[in-house]
């Protein structure tokens, strides 16, 4: 479906904040990771699960979460994710035993799915042709922005009132965004809801969208770059000078949010293409992370990945809506990055830990350049395969 003549902004900026709220569901455990020990103090052998059941969920139906919003409706997946994620919230705040606070981070990762694959598809009807570029480079933000509020305004309210009061925070906002979405979405047109797919279908239903250059494209560089972006955040630290090292982590999302914004959104238009703009990013991230390699802990260098990895993210989000015109396939395309996405989260860590433990920080900068070439190759073979399939 085509976008709207006039772009509404406030609509745009409301869905976006659902992302917020999404990533929330990541963040709100990762920055009190080390008090969520203190409130479940008899699990410690199983709290890295408070992650990873979430991103878990992720992985396993990431792909056919795109069928099934088109199915159930985007306006409506995404209002009923939102209450969902309220809700979950809501119970965590109550201090639940922790077996069925992981219940409820299952159930989350769930709610996160239907917002991270009805959100986007909805920005893209949001806007018109002319701004679909600059509203999805909006939303690749969505995790940078939503750690950095936790970090600002989350950490100081756990500091005065525990993590609990975190939860409940978290759950009046979603409550809040869904009712809000509930009311301002009703008058958007959105395409008509598709079949419900049967579930003997869905394997099929995977390759189709495996085999198709243009749903699959957008995901197959998100997998290279969150396997760095998040593990890189994770194990780069220690190897910088303990002076810089809080200033320089602490700018690194930020510096990334500012290269999207500024940028790749700059870039989107002056026409260039978001697969292009997505391996130009590739392409200086391999830059910077082999002056990274020559200068360990160099922090321009650090600044400059992270700049590199702005415009990976703006080219990456565009690239759904400019390669795969109805939202149907849209939605399909944005449940394949949502899968890589999680994908490259639960790999990249162990990977450049591994990478760490067996050759250094020098055999980990080059695992990750590596990375960072093969998401350049995957873009490039995908691409020849789309002027293959309309020749």
């Amino acid at each position: 479906m085509a976008g709207l003549a006039n772009t509404r902004w406030g609509l745009v900026l409301a869905v976006w904040a659902a992302g917020l709220g999404a990533a929330a569901q990541y963040g709100k455990v990762s920055v009190v990771f080390d008090r969520i020990a203190a409130l479940y103090p008899g699990a410690e052998t199983w709290l890295s699960l408070s992650v990873s059941m979430t991103g878990l969920m992720g992985i396993l139906l990431g792909v056919v979460a795109g069928l099934f919003v088109a199915s159930l409706g985007f306006r409506r997946t995404l209002v009923w994710s939102l209450a969902v994620g309220a809700a979950m919230s809501a119970l965590q705040a109550l201090h639940l035993p922790y077996g069925l606070f992981l219940l409820t981070r299952v159930i989350e990762g769930m709610s996160h799915l239907g917002i991270v694959v009805a959100g986007p598809t909805l920005m893209a009807l949001l806007a018109s042709p002319g701004h679909r570029g600059t509203a999805l480079t909006i939303w690749s933000t969505f995790f940078g922005v939503s750690f950095a509020v936790l970090n600002w305004v989350g950490l100081p309210l756990v500091a005065e009132h525990g993590v609990l009061a975190l939860f409940g925070a978290h759950a009046g906002v979603m409550a809040a965004l869904a009712l809000l979405l509930h009311r301002a979405l009703r008058d958007l047109p959105v395409p008509s809801r598709q079949p419900l797919p049967a579930l003997a279908a869905l394997p099929g239903l995977h390759l189709r969208i495996y085999r198709s250059p243009f749903k699959l494209a957008p995901a197959a560089g998100w997998l290279f770059y969150t396997c760095c972006f998040v593990a890189l955040m994770t194990v780069l630290p220690p190897h910088l000078p303990e002076a810089q090292r809080a200033l320089v982590m602490g700018a690194f999302p930020l510096v990334s949010i500012l290269s999207s914004m500024l940028l790749g959104v700059a870039l989107l238009r002056w026409r260039m293409p978001p697969v292009h703009l997505a391996q130009l990013g590739f392409g200086l991230c391999l830059l910077a992370g082999l002056w990274l390699w020559w200068m360990p802990g160099d922090w321009l260098a650090c600044l400059a990945l992270a700049l590199a990895f702005g415009l990976v993210q703006s080219g990456s989000f565009a690239a759904v809506p400019h390669l795969n015109d109805s939202a149907v396939d849209q939605a399909e395309a944005n449940g394949a990055m949502s899968q890589a996405g999680n994908a490259g989260n639960v790999i990249g860590t162990p990977l450049l830990l591994g990478a760490v433990g067996m050759a250094g920080y020098g055999g980990m900068m080059l695992v990750v350049c590596g990375l960072f070439l093969a998401g350049i190759l995957a873009h490039q073979l995908l691409a020849a395969q789309r002027r293959r399939s309309v020749a």
